[in-house]
């Protein structure tokens, strides 16, 4: 295979495609009230693809676009049999397929045409932190209860628009319509003149799907740069301003918000979607290196006794535990764990458990796992620092947010 690195900020590479065997390939064919089935055997494929990955981008997985081109007309070889004799064997049949299917590939795909896919938007994937937003959830006023008897358990959830990392939560106020919470949260901005505030206010349930109470947004390009702003804003039922529905009122919600720009030349270390990762400490192996395992928070674990969870590591035989959470779908731990090794864990997978326990004691059921997920660790060698939410498995719907970093000497 030629690999190609360009001044262009792309890779290409051109492989040599050979591929042989005998499918079990039957098509039904139906023509002028008639219908026969056609079989196809000894299918051969020899093609030489240009694949160009462009632009190269320092956001995982570090490419925008996939690019594919022929570089020659492919050659594509099967035998076809029509009830059970070889239609290729008719004179003249042969070399009239071959070249219409040349010819029809050659169309479409060969260089310089090309298939393209698209991975990210390539003008936002190269985008850089430009500031830092600072919110301070404050309060809300006068929620309107979803059950039908009892209060409600809220709490806020924000979420930039254009990001792919997660979502900040407060805590759950427990019974409370009028909730006081005084939590700040810093996120990082990419584009203060496309990029909004998603506020939306939930209704804590132990059991079954959170009910949403209300939302809103605030546009970045509304915040004065350096100056604090105190936003007191109506819930609604959606970002629709023609919904007759936005008219009920649902409460409010209290922010104070501080949009900081970066000076000229100015990068923070601590910035959290930078894929720059510490050092491992002196001593380290010059092979190896200090895996880092934080554990972040979990969303939508239910158990059928009890929901006090905690998460459970397994790596190397070690075994890891986070603190337990007491009745809670939500948990959230920020836990971080860290295991010293002589090489690379390029061929090694980590075992992640969420697990409830009771907090009585007696119980025909003290324990109870609510979901799993094994990560393989190869690409956290590769790319030193990933930061994803997984699914568990053998749960209806949790997730389970682990970041992951490789740090070297």
């Amino acid at each position: 295979m030629k690999v190609y690195v360009t001044d262009e900020k792309e890779l290409i590479m051109e492989p040599a495609l050979r591929w042989a065997g005998n499918p079990n390939i039957m098509v039904a064919v139906k023509a002028f009230g008639l219908r026969a089935t056609v079989q196809v055997v000894d299918l051969q494929v020899f093609a030489l693809p240009r694949v160009t990955l462009k632009p190269l981008v320092p956001q995982f997985p570090c490419f925008a676009k996939i690019l594919v081109s022929l570089m020659e007309k492919p050659h594509v070889d099967f035998g076809l049999k029509v009830l059970g004799a070889d239609a290729m064997s008719i004179p003249g049949l042969y070399g009239f397929v071959q070249e219409m299917i040349k010819d029809q590939v050659a169309k479409m795909y060969l260089w310089p045409k090309a298939l393209e896919v698209q991975i990210m938007d390539p003008t936002k994937a190269a985008r850089r932190p430009v500031g830092i937003l600072n919110v301070k959830v404050v309060r809300a006023l006068k929620l309107k209860k979803k059950d039908f008897l009892g209060g409600a358990d809220p709490y806020v959830k924000l979420k930039l628009t254009e990001d792919v990392l997660p979502g900040k939560k407060t805590t759950v106020k427990h019974k409370s319509l009028s909730p006081e919470w005084n939590e700040e949260f810093n996120m990082v901005i990419k584009d203060p003149q496309t990029q909004a505030l998603e506020i939306m206010v939930y209704d804590w349930e132990q059991v079954g799907k959170h009910d949403k109470m209300g939302l809103n947004t605030v546009p970045l390009k509304d915040l004065t740069p350096d100056e604090s702003k105190v936003l007191t804003l109506d819930l609604l039922k959606n970002m629709n301003e023609d919904d007759a529905q936005n008219d009920k009122f649902r409460g409010q919600i209290v922010l104070e918000m501080t949009y900081k720009p970066f000076k000229e030349d100015e990068m923070p270390d601590n910035v959290e979607d930078s894929n720059d990762v510490q050092k491992a400490p002196e001593g380290t192996p010059a092979g190896g290196g200090l895996l880092v395992i934080i554990v972040h928070e979990a969303e939508d674990v239910e158990g059928k006794y009890h929901t006090n969870p905690y998460a459970r590591l397994l790596f190397r035989g070690e075994e890891r535990k986070t603190k337990y959470v007491k009745k809670n779908r939500d948990p959230r731990w920020d836990e971080e764990f860290q295991f010293p090794l002589d090489e690379p864990p390029t061929n090694d997978k980590l075992h992640v458990e969420v697990v409830s326990v009771s907090s009585r004691m007696g119980l025909l059921h003290p324990k109870e796992v609510l979901g799993y997920v094994d990560i393989k660790l190869a690409d956290v060698v590769t790319n030193r620092r990933i930061n994803e939410k997984y699914h568990l498995i053998d749960s209806k719907n949790g997730k389970i947010q682990i970041e992951l970093q490789w740090r070297t000497s």
